[in-house]
């Protein structure tokens, strides 16, 4: 339908029809409502968590108290050195960068899907030219026109927006979970290079004692004191340690080349550790907090909440394809046959025009769609509830591990004092002709093996501390408080 009207010889009548004109479209797009609202995850969320209500109280003192995830990796992590190379990776990671440029894409994005609900205006003019064999005419047209505008009715503009938004929060959370990440890498690796510069002097220790043993095994060779045999097992045991030493200079290297990747630069040479690193956090006692938390801190769970989020709408943006589509054109302004009397009053003129549009036959397309888009929330679905299941398994691996830490430390220790003593007995024996060098060597590689496992049994004691403060959901973009984002924040 199209209203033609003109002309309207009062200037205050025009510029009232021009106000009528454009502020139809807004007021019709008021009256629009949502056709289906994404569903409600938190239903899903409990029935998963229910699953596993045991798992975070398989260590009664990591559940007391507020988890330490609530502590910003600024505060959670003591080591001065560290926390530099975890500024340093924030700062210049490329992945962190790429996921920080997503939430730029995403947000633009929503603002296009938001900028659909409102109508567009543009300023139009031009001339025509008409004519046949006999008389030609010309007509000049200059106004404001409106194309195009969807009036929604049934909510599939609202819910592509909707669409848009949860997509963006998704990628924000997908940010903090780069970010998390991250902090937990540069750490792990910071501790790894310490510990196998750790495991170096050690090698490097161990093979200045096989020396000495090899040179005085040779010396007692060359006299004819003792046969070739133990010269031989001397040797063997020097070439061992000399291996070992070139296995952890490489790994060192290694580690180095890791973390200059994690930080996005070379790594500063007093920002490398010495050695071990005895603490890594001030916290005495490191609490999980209950499941609840661990629900709300994870920001890997709140993307794929939003995902779900996102999905249902997607079905109602489907749903919306079976109604009629209502669109609105229009356009106020002058026309003239003469371009000196188009802007007097008795050119003036305005149409307005409603279209609608139902698709009658699509050989099946919209039902396909829909049922796609169905598809579609059951895996985010069963995505979200995979996130839960593995954040409750992660965290419960952690505190398995954890609950057997000071055990295992313990029996470590007292078989390196073991193998101390036995390695020092077996030389002195040795010395005094009452055992052969083949007892001194298998005490002196029993001490070696329980040496490295004492070292990276301290390794693995730091690397659970961070792990458990990762697996909470510490160290993201707020790590003060629990994922909670508001479309206030991309508006």
């Amino acid at each position: 339908m199209k209203i033609n009207q003109q002309p309207v010889v009062s200037s205050h009548k025009s510029m009232k029809v021009i106000f009528t004109v454009l502020a139809l479209p807004l007021a019709l797009s008021a009256c629009s409502t949502t056709f289906l609202r994404h569903p409600d995850p938190v239903a899903a969320s409990n029935l998963t968590a229910a699953a596993y209500p045991t798992l975070m109280s398989q260590n009664a003192a990591g559940t007391a108290g507020e988890s330490i995830a609530s502590q910003g990796w600024k505060n959670f992590f003591t080591d001065p050195q560290l926390k530099q190379l975890i500024q340093l990776g924030l700062d210049n990671n490329r992945d962190l960068r790429a996921a920080a440029l997503n939430i730029d894409r995403a947000r633009a994005q929503y603002q296009l899907s938001r900028s659909a609900q409102y109508p567009t205006i543009a300023a139009t003019g031009g001339t025509q030219t008409t004519g046949n064999s006999s008389d030609n005419s010309t007509t000049y047209r200059a106004g404001l026109g409106l194309t195009g505008y969807e009036l929604d009715f049934w909510g599939r503009v609202a819910n592509l927006k909707d669409q848009a938004l949860q997509g963006f929060f998704a990628t924000q959370s997908a940010r903090s979970t780069v970010q998390i990440s991250l902090v937990s890498q540069i750490a792990q690796t910071y501790l790894a290079l310490a510990y196998d510069q750790e495991q170096l002097k050690l090698a490097q220790q161990t093979l200045v004692a096989q020396k000495q043993s090899y040179d005085l095994n040779e010396k007692q060779f060359k006299v004819g004191i003792i046969s070739l045999v133990p010269v031989k097992q001397a040797q063997i045991s020097v070439e061992n340690a000399n291996l070992a030493i070139a296995n952890y200079q490489t790994q060192i290297a290694q580690d180095r080349n890791a973390l200059a990747l994690l930080i996005g630069q070379p790594v500063p040479n007093e920002l490398i550790p010495t050695g071990a690193v005895n603490q890594i956090t001030a916290s005495t006692t490191l609490p999980a907090g209950l499941p609840s938390e661990l629900l709300q801190r994870r920001p890997d769970i709140a993307q794929s909440e939003f995902n779900l989020k996102a999905a249902g709408a997607n079905i109602a943006v489907a749903r919306g394809a079976y109604f009629p589509s209502i669109s609105l054109t229009g356009n106020v302004g002058y026309s003239s046959t003469s371009l000196s009397d188009l802007f007097k009053s008795g050119s003036f003129g305005w149409g307005i025009g409603p279209s609608i549009n139902l698709p009658i036959f699509d050989g099946g397309s919209r039902k396909a769609t829909l049922e796609t888009a169905r598809v579609d929330q059951k895996l985010a679905l069963n995505s979200y509830e995979k996130s839960i299941q593995t954040a409750f398994r992660e965290v419960a691996d952690v505190l398995a591990t954890r609950a057997t830490l000071d055990d295992r430390l313990a029996a470590q220790n007292r078989l390196v004092n073991a193998s101390q003593t036995n390695y020092n007995l077996s030389q002195s024996r040795f010395k005094a002709g009452v055992d052969n060098y083949v007892a001194v060597l298998v005490a002196q590689t029993s001490l070696f093996s329980a040496q490295q496992g004492q070292i990276a049994l301290k390794q693995s004691a730091l690397l659970s501390q961070v792990n458990l403060y990762t697996t909470l959901g510490g160290g993201g973009l707020d790590a003060n408080a629990p994922v909670n984002t508001t479309a206030q924040q991309v508006q």
